[in-house]
This record gives structure tokens, sequence and C-alpha cells, in this order.
């Protein structure tokens, strides 16, 4: 499954979970209807996973995490936010740096309509 067709299904799901729940409720509460959904749908989906920080060769502070991996290729990274903010654009692009990753999610529950809180960030894909 390439990263667009992984993408396209995650979005789906966090489009049925938005409609079924509305926006408002606590962002750990979207991750798990849409990890319970995306694995439904036969999918396999890590939860937050320790990203070190290796530099110069040397583990550094502690882990980052990722919200959500899915199918090892898409990270995502949910919010139950007014706005989501640059930063976290630059957040979810070091994470894919930090992985190798190449495709990164950005999704936002607490919008009006789900597929505005969406945001697409890429690592040198080539899809």
């Amino acid at each position: 499954m390439t990263h667009n067709e992984i993408s396209y299904k995650i979005i789906g799901a966090a489009i049925e979970v938005h409609r079924e729940l509305g926006p408002g409720l606590l962002e750990s509460i979207y991750e798990a209807c849409l990890v319970h959904l995306l694995r439904e749908m036969g999918l396999k989906v890590e939860t937050q996973l320790p990203v070190p920080i290796i530099f110069r060769g040397v583990v550094v502070g502690k882990p980052l995490r990722l919200d959500m991996l899915v199918e090892d290729k898409v990270i995502v990274e949910n919010k139950a936010v007014d706005f989501v903010h640059a930063v976290e654009k630059q957040k979810l692009l070091s994470y894919l740096r930090l992985t190798d990753r190449r495709l990164g999610l950005i999704i936002n529950f607490h919008e009006a309509k789900l597929t505005d809180g969406v945001e697409r960030v890429v690592n040198g894909l080539d899809e």
C-alpha cells in the first residue's frame, strides 16, 4: 500500500470519527477512536512511539513521542485545538526526519469541518 493510499484511509476514518463525535472533546478520545477504527479496517497502528534524539551519534534528552504510526509509513499527529500553529508542522517534519519517514498528517478534530483541519507534511515523498 502506498503512502497516499494509507493517508486516504486515515483521513476517511478521521472524518468518520469526527462525524460521529463532533468537535470539542479531548485529543486522547479522538486518538483512541481513530486507532480503533483504523485497526478495524485492518491497518497496523502503533501509538505513543518513543523517538530517540540522536546528536552526533549520542542519544540526548528524553525521547519524543509520536501519536500514531500507521502501516509503519505514515505519522499521524492528532490535535484538538482552536488553531494549529506553524511550529506543529515543523515538529512533524522533524519527526519525519528523525524516523526516516516520508509522510505525516496533522489532524485537528476541533474544526467544524474536519477536512479544514487536515495538514499534510512531506519529507521527500516521491509518490
